[in-house]
């Protein structure tokens, strides 16, 4: 850990990708830190950068298209960017494991999941067969697969969605790594279950000590899981704050417009309020803020300046011209 007490340490992290229709800013100069034991939660709408920031972490971002231009990323106190492809495997699945969207398309459909769990301890804890099927078999009880010694020998296909998020798990979690990243860790999955995976995360965190970043678009779900948020917009970060103030006291047009989205039981005429418009083409922004288009606040220098990155007291920034009216308009510094 880092002598301030930082886990990982992202700081102007800027991956790109190379595609016909001109360079995408996928992640463009993103900063932001995690201590050890927290949960950070990355939410924003489709497109916004989340998946493709914490690929970048763990140097998984395809290439070509895509290149981590510049930045860098502290993990320990150690550059994960300048590692060598060797040191970075042994880094990844052990130290930092990722819990990807599809379990279906994660797990290898031909091999049975017994084996590709323990593939994981026999390469980063040399285990021999004997000691990983062992090990295979506890994880599997651990998350929750009922009967996991007779399913141990199953195929991905012969689990339910559900199953296969607690095998993916099960999988991340074997060599107790220090960072959990959890991408859309529930998606596709029924509500009763989605329930069931979250609260198994924060019972593992809980007892492990592990660090989590769980990349949502939920934002119910992110509420209830995490400590710290990054609203993330066309490849930037646009607000970050404690959760609990985040959602108190939004200081950012755009994350105001998504906690109005989330749909209101007590609301009788049950009206649901969307963001107006769509996601810009990251290819080709327009000068300005990127939000400027869909934003009720948009000012003559909103489509002429890119808006600065606003501190708004300790630990709450914001990205917008005018981020101190929207801070002040939800209760903030009152």
């Amino acid at each position: 850990m880092s002598a301030n007490g930082n886990l990982l340490e992202v700081k102007n992290l800027r991956t790109y990708f190379e595609t016909d229709d001109g360079i995408v800013k996928a992640v463009d100069d993103i900063t932001f830190q995690l201590k050890r034991g927290e949960t950070l939660g990355i939410v924003g709408e489709s497109g916004s950068g989340k998946s493709v920031t914490n690929l970048s972490i763990i140097r998984l971002v395809p290439n070509p298209p895509g290149k981590i231009v510049s930045g860098q990323v502290f993990f320990n106190g150690n550059d994960l960017l300048l590692l060598s492809n060797d040191a970075i495997r042994k880094i990844r699945g052990r130290r930092i494991a990722m819990i990807f969207q599809d379990p279906m398309t994660s797990l290898n459909p031909f091999m049975k999941i017994s084996k590709q769990l323990m593939e994981m301890t026999e390469l980063h804890l040399g285990h021999s067969k004997a000691q990983a099927y062992a090990h295979a078999i506890r994880m599997l009880e651990t998350v929750g697969i009922p009967d996991a010694r007779e399913r141990a020998d199953s195929y991905p296909h012969e689990f339910s969605g559900g199953m296969r998020q607690r095998v993916m798990i099960a999988m991340a979690l074997s060599c107790e790594p220090e960072l959990l990243i959890a991408d859309e860790p529930t998606t596709a999955l029924d509500v009763t279950i989605q329930a069931q995976i979250l609260e198994l995360i924060k019972t593992l965190k809980r007892e492990t000590g592990t660090s989590v970043i769980l990349i949502t678009h939920d934002l119910g779900v992110v509420a209830g899981m995490t400590d710290h948020v990054i609203v993330m917009y066309a490849g930037k970060i646009f607000e970050q704050a404690p959760t609990k103030e985040l959602y108190s006291v939004p200081g950012n047009p755009y994350t105001k417009g998504l906690l109005r989205s989330v749909p209101d039981p007590t609301d009788e005429q049950g009206k649901l309020y969307q963001i107006p418009g769509l996601p810009p083409d990251v290819a080709h922004l327009k000068p300005g803020c990127p939000f400027a288009q869909r934003c009720d606040y948009t000012q003559d220098i909103c489509t002429r300046e890119f808006p600065p990155f606003v501190q708004l007291n300790a630990d709450h920034y914001s990205l917008c011209h005018f981020a101190r009216e929207v801070y002040s308009e939800s209760g903030g510094g009152s």
